[in-house]
C-alpha cells in the first residue's frame, strides 16, 4: 500500500515531510486537505490528526502526525533507500541536536518572518514592520552560532546532508525571497550551507508539487 501525505502546499510542515520522501526515492500520494474550507477540522481528519493539523501521513496501518517525527520515521525505516538522512551511532545525537536547533531555535523565528513578511500579504494583510526588526534581530544571533557550528562541519548535523539540514528547507525556500535574505548571505559559511541545500533535487520536486 502507497503511502498518503494529507495536507496543503503551502504548509511548511508538509513541505518538510515531502522532502524528505524524494531524498528518499519512496513513492506515495499526496491528499490536498483544503484548509480554507476548514477541511483540517472535520472529523475524518481529525481521526489522522487529533489536533487538526497538517500533515498528518499514512505507511500501511500507521498514522502519524507532526512532520519532524514522520520524517525522523521514513529516514530509521527506509534508511536502505536513497539518500541516508541519518547517521549511526554516536554521529545521530550531533545530528538530533542540530534537528532540536531547528526545531526550537530557528523555526519559530523563522515563522514569524515568514507570517510577516510572506504570509501576510496573502491575505491582504499589513507586514507589522516591529516585528520584523525583533525577529531579524533574533534570527541574527542564531545565524552566529550557525556560522560557528558550519565552520567546523560542512552541514549542521555531520559531514553529510541529514534531516538536521533538510528541515530548514522550506522555511529558506521562503525567506530568501525576502530582505532577511541578507542575514544569510552576510554569513559566508552560512550562505555558502544554503546554496548547497537549497540545491536539492528534493526542494526542486516539491516545488513543481506546487506549481501544478
Amino acid at each position: 500500500m502507497v503511502m498518503k501525505v494529507h495536507g496543503s502546499l503551502l504548509s511548511s510542515p508538509v513541505k518538510r515531510v515531502l522532502v524528505a520522501l524524494y531524498e528518499k526515492e519512496l513513492e506515495f500520494e499526496f491528499v490536498p486537505v483544503d484548509m480554507r474550507a476548514g477541511e483540517h477540522k472535520k472529523e475524518h481528519f481529525l481521526a489522522l490528526n487529533p489536533f487538526g493539523q497538517v500533515p498528518a501521513f499514512e505507511d500501511g496501518d500507521l498514522t502519524l502526525f507532526e512532520s519532524r517525527a514522520i520524517t525522523q520515521y521514513i529516514a530509521h525505516v527506509y534508511k536502505d533507500k536513497g539518500a541516508p538522512l541519518v547517521c549511526e551511532g554516536k554521529p545521530m545525537a550531533t545530528v538530533s541536536v542540530w534537528m532540536e536547533v531547528e526545531a526550537h531555535q530557528f523555526d519559530p523565528v523563522a515563522s514569524k518572518l515568514q507570517w510577516e513578511l510572506v504570509l501576510k500579504s496573502m491575505f491582504g494583510m499589513t507586514t507589522d514592520a516591529a516585528v520584523v526588526e525583533e525577529n531579524e534581530a533574533k534570527l541574527a544571533k542564531v545565524l552566529d552560532i550557525y556560522e560557528a557550528r558550519l565552520s567546523q562541519s560542512k552541514y549542521l548535523g555531520c559531514d553529510c546532508v541529514t534531516l538536521a539540514d533538510l528541515h530548514h528547507l522550506p522555511a529558506l525556500n521562503n525567506l530568501m525571497k525576502t530582505p532577511v535574505k541578507k542575514l544569510f548571505d552576510a554569513r559566508p559559511k552560512v550562505s555558502a550551507w544554503v546554496t548547497d541545500i537549497m540545491a536539492r533535487p528534493s526542494l526542486a520536486k516539491v516545488l513543481a508539487m506546487s506549481n501544478q
